[in-house]
């Protein structure tokens, strides 16, 4: 029975842990506004880039700013990350 819970908890605590990695940067809803393109390789200009950020709810702006803080994740997504510092974070 030991051995059982066990696993099971490991098994819960690998999902939530993958969950966590999927963050906002990797959600095409939240990131698609960002882009010009449907394959999101195209960064939209400053003026409407800085529009979607404003768009986002605070949370969500928070969120990105706190991804983009992540070397791994920031290097992925170089140039979104570089608006969002430009923009002063989650204003």
């Amino acid at each position: 029975m030991n051995i059982k819970m066990l696993c099971m908890g490991a098994m819960a605590l690998t999902m939530v842990t993958g969950a966590a990695f999927a963050g906002a940067l990797d959600d095409p809803a939240k990131m698609t506004p960002f882009y010009t393109d449907a394959g999101m390789k195209t960064m939209k200009p400053a003026e409407e880039f800085k529009a979607a950020w404003m768009a986002l709810t605070e949370e969500d702006r928070a969120g990105m700013t706190k991804e983009c803080g992540d070397e791994a994740i920031a290097k992925e997504h170089d140039d979104f990350c570089k608006m969002t510092k430009e923009l002063g974070g989650a204003n």
